[in-house]
């Protein structure tokens, strides 16, 4: 038997792979399971691009492949959209790059910049792909612990000066999965004092941008001056539209900056299928303000109901601002989240997602997704309260 590559054992079973895995098992024994662990919108993706997309498929102008940067007018509707919503001027032809789903994006961008022996500056508690790709690459992750007495955004100051003149990377994920946590600019502000000192490519994860709490903005990084030398933006269509099995997203910044990118796409894929993208155009410029608000007061309503849940069972967690996920403490009387987790799935039949599988810096916590519907979710929180008693 060939033997796969050994850079694959230097990185751990992926997380939500791991929570099908043992969600299956359950519903196997004949479990009702109600899983609160995937980020993954219940609700249908608006019938205004669902339209879009019928249309655009049925045109054969739209059947060869795609433009590998993303075609000329997705890149037109980005630039617009981000002036519209940030106030930020883009060039579509070289400030603007199509993918396929931010993830994807994300991932490509380490092999696009880091060497063997390179340092990335990981978040942690972090979405794994940041770490899991810099290991495949060959680079070194370097830990930035998110603490909550910081508000979860890290102390850039406490990395040493050694590894801050090794690194290439910086990620950022704000808002932020899995705290629900959110930035400022001034935070940002500083953080672009932070690049600009040690030469550093700042990667901003903007996948959770447009879902937060009724009334909230997320600001973009490149709203701060000089991010633009420093920064990548991404952003996913997938969350704001509820749009994640289309894989469609866009990273935004200077053309020189996303052009390694670029270059490595060109020989990896072939871009997004059109009739996608023609959809995620009307997505960007036909959705009205009303869907944003609704689905603001859709999430606001389910949180309200996890945390009033979570208090009367004495599980410490804070209000988020933004994404659609609560961070939650785990109870004292477990010794682990992983724990934890096991023992709500076998007791009470619901998946929550341990936070050490966000890293290190993740344990003692649990992350809980609000995209199931309202009365699966009320459910769920009464087997937990019974099973906690």
């Amino acid at each position: 038997m060939v033997r796969p590559a050994r850079r694959l054992e230097r990185i751990p079973p992926y997380l939500f792979a791991e929570l099908d895995r043992m969600q299956a098992e359950a519903a196997a024994r004949g479990v009702d399971v109600i899983s609160l662990g995937i980020g993954d919108p219940d609700q249908p993706t608006p019938p205004h691009i669902v339209a879009a997309l019928q249309r655009a498929a049925a045109d054969p102008a739209n059947h060869p492949y795609p433009s590998y940067a993303g075609s000329r007018r997705f890149r037109e509707a980005v630039a617009r959209w981000f002036r519209r919503r940030f106030g930020v001027e883009l060039d579509p032809e070289g400030e603007v790059l199509a993918l396929i789903g931010s993830k994807e994006g994300l991932a490509h961008l380490i092999w696009a910049y880091v060497d063997p022996g390179d340092v990335v500056l990981v978040p942690d508690p972090g979405y794994p792909v940041y770490k899991a790709h810099t290991l495949l690459a060959g680079g070194e992750p370097y830990v930035v612990p998110l603490q909550e007495e910081r508000g979860w955004l890290p102390d850039l100051d406490r990395v040493p000066a050694d590894v801050a003149r090794r690194a290439k990377l910086l990620f950022l994920n704000y808002p932020n999965n899995p705290t629900g946590a959110v930035a400022d600019e001034a935070f940002y502000r500083r953080v672009v004092e932070f690049a600009r000192a040690h030469d550093v490519l700042v990667v901003q994860d903007a996948a959770y941008s447009e879902v937060g709490e009724p009334g909230y903005r997320a600001p973009s990084i490149l709203q701060v001056d000089g991010a633009r030398d420093v920064a990548l933006e991404f952003h996913s269509l997938s969350k704001p539209y509820n749009m994640t099995g289309w894989r469609i997203g866009f990273a935004v910044g200077r053309a020189d900056l996303l052009r390694p990118l670029a270059t490595l796409k060109t020989n990896t894929d072939s871009g997004q299928f059109t009739a996608i993208q023609e959809a995620a155009i009307v997505a960007l410029e036909e959705t009205p303000p009303t869907w944003f608000q609704r689905l603001a007061e859709l999430y606001d309503r389910r949180r309200r109901l996890v945390l009033d849940a979570l208090a009367a069972a004495g599980i410490q967690a804070s209000r988020p601002r933004a994404t659609f996920y609560v961070w939650a403490r785990v109870p004292q009387r477990f010794a682990s989240d992983g724990e934890f987790a096991t023992f709500l799935l076998k007791e009470a039949g619901v998946v929550v997602s341990p936070g050490s599988a966000y890293g290190d810096h993740g344990a003692g916590y649990f992350r809980i997704s609000l995209t199931v519907p309202d009365d699966r979710l009320a459910e769920a929180m009464e087997r937990l309260q019974r099973v906690l008693a």
